[in-house]
Formats: C-alpha cells, sequence, structure tokens
C-alpha cells in the first residue's frame, strides 16, 4: 500500500545520462537500453510500452481482465505476472513487461484500475481505494490460469508487483498456485490460514526507512508463514525508503533498486526455468 507521502513525490535527481543519439536509436528500435534509463524517460518509456499487445479474458463471472502481452522471441517460455503501483498501469509498468519479454519470459502487465491511471496523488488514493477486492482476486486468478496454459508458455508462472500491487502479488498467488511471488515493498498482512495456499517460493523486497510497510508488518508476515508451514520465504532489506525501485520516484535508490532486480532474475532464473 502506498499513501502521500510514502510514493507521492516525484524525483528532482538527475536522469541518467543518454545521448540524443542513443535516445533517438531507442525510439527507432536499433539499440537497448538499461532498464533504469528507459523508466526515467517518459519517451522511452513510452515507446518501449507501444510494443505490447492489448489483453482482455473472461473471467468465471463474466468480467473481463484487462492487460498488456507482450512475448518473447524465444518459445515454450515461463510466464511472469506484472501487477502495477498505485499509479495505475502506466507506460513505466508495460516497460517492464517489455524487459520481462526480451529476458525470454511471457509477460503480463495487468489493469486493475480498468484503463485509469493516476497522475496525481489524490488519483492514486482514490483509485486504489475503489479496488474492489473479490474482482480483483478473480482477475489476477483469470491471468494466472491463462499464463499457466498459455500455448507457448511451459506452464510455469510467477507474479511480481510493487506497491499497491507488491501486496496485489501475493494475493494472486494466494488465490491462483504460481511457481514464484515477489513482493516489492507490498503490503503483507495476510492470515496464516489464507498463507497455507502458496505453493511457490516467496521473495520480498523490503526497505528499513519505509514509514508503512515496516520491521513490524514484515515481521508479522513471517511469523504468519511459518505458522502457514512456508518455509521458502527470502526476505531482502535495503537501507533505502520506500518505492526505492522506481526511477521516477525522489526515493528512489540506484545502488538498492539494481540489487533487487538482480535478486529478482536469479529468483526467477531459479524457480521458473
Amino acid at each position: 500500500m502506498c499513501d502521500m507521502i510514502e510514493c507521492g513525490a516525484v524525483s528532482t535527481k538527475p536522469l541518467p545520462k543518454v545521448s540524443t543519439v542513443e535516445r533517438r536509436n531507442f525510439l527507432k528500435g536499433a539499440v537497448a537500453l538499461p532498464l533504469a534509463t528507459v523508466l526515467a524517460y517518459p519517451e522511452l518509456a513510452e515507446a518501449a510500452a507501444s510494443g505490447l499487445a492489448p489483453l482482455s479474458l473472461e473471467t468465471p463471472s463474466g468480467a473481463k481482465a484487462t492487460g498488456f502481452v507482450a512475448l518473447p522471441a524465444k518459445t515454450p517460455a515461463p510466464a511472469v505476472l506484472l501487477i502495477h503501483e498505485w499509479w495505475g498501469l502506466n507506460d513505466q509498468i508495460k516497460s517492464v513487461a517489455a524487459e520481462f519479454a526480451k529476458l525470454g519470459y511471457i509477460a503480463v502487465a495487468i489493469d486493475l484500475y480498468d484503463g485509469k491511471v493516476a497522475t496525481t496523488r489524490e488519483n492514486a488514493r482514490s483509485y486504489m481505494k475503489s479496488v474492489d477486492a473479490k474482482v480483483a482476486t478473480e482477475r489476477l486468478a483469470t491471468v494466472v490460469g491463462w499464463l499457466r496454459k498459455h500455448e507457448k508458455g511451459t506452464g510455469k508462472v510467477g507474479t511480481i508487483g510493487w506497491c499497491f500491487g507488491g501486496g496485489w502479488s501475493l494475493n494472486a498467488s494466494v488465490a491462483a498456485p504460481v511457481d514464484a511471488t515477489v513482493i516489492y515493498y507490498g503490503r503483507v498482512t495476510n492470515p496464516a490460514s489464507e498463507l497455507k495456499a502458496l505453493s511457490g517460493p516467496v521473495l520480498g523486497h523490503f526497505a528499513t526507512k519505509d514509514k508503512w510497510i515496516n520491521g513490524k508488518m514484515v515481521g508479522g508476515f513471517e511469523a504468519a508463514m511459518k505458522t502457514a508451514g512456508k518455509t521458502d520465504l527470502t526476505v531482502s532489506w535495503y537501507v533505502a525508503q520506500h518505492a526505492f525501485a522506481n526511477p521516477t520516484s525522489a526515493r528512489y535508490d540506484e545502488e538498492d533498486a539494481e540489487l533487487a532486480w538482480t535478486r529478482t532474475l536469479a529468483f526467477y532464473q531459479k524457480h521458473l526455468w
């Protein structure tokens, strides 16, 4: 979960250095750039996101689970479900999906806000609070099931989410069996009775200076996992603040973001391939 303080500030730090030629070539698809650089520049994130295809699936109740999908060059491949921050499914999250596809994964970025993308803290908080937990859970389970049976997939599925999406990454894994769950500073207050449904390992990235997703909450999560009999939990702490992995956030920490990303990829490599 994010509040107005934790996820609201926009970064005033200098952007990663990238030349005009490099930007132009990236927009043409002629050159690759580091993910952090792409995420920091709106026009680059938009370009990366433009390669995704829209996705719409019908849920058991007749509702729609929507988002965008990116396919890798080589298949069969494992799959990753991405859940956005409280801002909504913006180009930044779509860019990460595109990056996963480049790394060899089938990637789906789900939209839990029905097309709404916040540009202000007030809107983000409003959109987040308007999410119906039952509907969101059904949508996530529907996409997980679709990915597990994807004709170009291996049957292996992982989830990942940031902030608001971090908590929903865990919820998705509780609702439907997945092979690996990644949580970036997300709300983890699920009781042991729910966590018993987990079928795969969990990796959590948390920040020591986070005022909301703090040591007390995470400690309670670790205890609940133990009570549920789930021993495959890895908790990684970073001397950073909430949203430290978001290059557009004032709380962005380049070193810790890179380390968390490296750990995430290694975790997926171990459990999805």
